[in-house]
């Protein structure tokens, strides 16, 4: 059985696609449309020259996508390689610097060829697992324009309304976007009596300390400040008044997600040994659970998890010069899941606190030492999956506490 090896650049609405033999002769080179048409053109051609799936290896630049799930479905070979890898293979037998989809192609082609071996296949990941990667990238993404457009409302009330910046520490909070809904300029917050401040905090959820917090929040939206001319404040109390309005639709929408993701994420049947490890809720281990996927393959040792979160760091050395730096290159919703996922496991784990505390006293600063904590614990999650197990505090920390005794 003679291999063939593949190309695979992505377009919006198209595909380009290059074939090799295993000398590296071309056999094709053809541009395929998205959709039910492409992948069918596509069989075709592969059914030309090769009769087994597996034999068929493709590089592609993506794991996502209709067209890619079409062919790992079909039983090919696929493998997700990255756009700056691709890039480090095209300067290889060319520095012209020249770039296009279907040299793109072939550069893919030549590297399933002969590289492959050095790139990780794309993964079957469950249905359940894909839903629960799709929901829970989505709400990642609703809690970034969260607070983008907080900062936007930040910079905004400061030009104009400094007092809603003292009475508020996070403006997107019900407390905030209760009360700036009824004011939105300084005018109109200096006027607000007692009563009409607690029955908007009351809308923005607030139940407890009610009083207290009136109290305060009267105080500094009545306290002196620069103001700016009436016809500006009102012109930027619209402004501020739109940016409320955004902030409260995201933040319903957040809300729904979260209870759909809690809902996909509970019916999978590792959620129970992910929520079992320190620092793991149900938004954030639903976070872990989608971003490392579900396939048990994908990883065949506890390093390789650690290289995929990006929490192992990587070593440069040459001659004298040696350095240990943090991964750059990385999954970014993976890294900053773990890095959140380290800091809660310090308050809730007594062994992760004391590896946390030794890496301090070693000379860590706050932010190394917790990424040495979520490699620590990526590892960990790896133990617990591999064998089926719900995670010991004892087993997972007892030997580095009996060595730092």
């Amino acid at each position: 059985m003679d291999a063939l090896f593949v190309g695979h650049d992505w377009a919006e609405d198209h595909h380009d696609v290059h074939l090799q033999d295993r000398e590296g002769r071309q056999l094709a080179q053809v541009r395929l449309a998205d959709g039910v048409e492409g992948i069918a053109r596509f069989h075709a051609l592969i059914a030309e020259h090769a009769q087994d799936p597996a034999s068929v290896v493709i590089a592609t630049e993506t794991d996502r996508g209709l067209f890619v799930a079409a062919l790992v479905a079909a039983g090919y070979r696929v493998f997700a390689v990255n756009p700056v890898s691709t890039a480090a293979y095209r300067t290889r037998h060319s520095t012209s610097g020249a770039k296009s989809d279907p040299g793109d192609a072939k550069v893919l082609a030549d590297l399933a060829r002969t590289d492959v071996h050095n790139h990780r296949p794309v993964a079957g990941d469950s249905e359940l697992a894909v839903a629960v990667k799709v929901l829970a990238r989505a709400h990642q993404g609703l809690v970034w324009t969260r607070q983008r457009q907080a900062n936007q409302l930040r910079s905004t009330l400061r030009e104009f309304y400094p007092a809603a910046l003292e009475a508020f520490d996070d403006l997107a909070s019900g407390d905030a976007l209760a009360l700036l809904a009824v004011a939105s300029t300084p005018e109109q917050g200096r006027r607000l009596s007692r009563s009409k401040i607690a029955a908007a905090l009351r809308r923005g959820g607030r139940q407890r300390n009610i009083d207290r917090r009136t109290i305060e929040i009267q105080t500094a939206l009545r306290a002196e400040h620069l103001h700016a001319p009436a016809i500006v404040a009102d012109t930027m109390g619209e402004v501020v008044s739109s940016l409320v309005a955004v902030i409260a639709t995201i933040q319903t929408q957040i809300s729904q997600l979260e209870q759909q993701l809690n809902e996909r994420f509970e019916a999978h049947p590792d959620a129970k040994i992910i929520r079992s490890l320190p620092g793991l809720g149900m938004i954030l281990g639903a976070r872990v659970l989608a971003e490392f996927g579900d396939d048990p393959n994908r990883y065949d040792t506890a390093k390789s998890r650690k290289n995929y979160a990006g929490t192992s760091p990587i070593t440069k050395a040459s001659g004298k010069h040696h350095v240990v730096l943090a991964r750059y290159a990385r999954n970014k919703r993976l890294a900053d899941a773990c890095y959140q996922w380290a800091f809660s496991a310090i308050t809730a784990s007594p062994g992760a606190r004391a590896f946390y505390d030794q890496r301090r006293a070693a000379g860590d600063t706050h932010h190394r030492a917790l990424r040495a904590l979520g490699n620590r614990l990526v590892g960990i999650l790896h133990g617990c999956l591999r064998h089926h197990t719900l995670y010991d505090e004892h087993i997972a920390w007892a030997h580095r506490l009996t060595l730092a005794a």
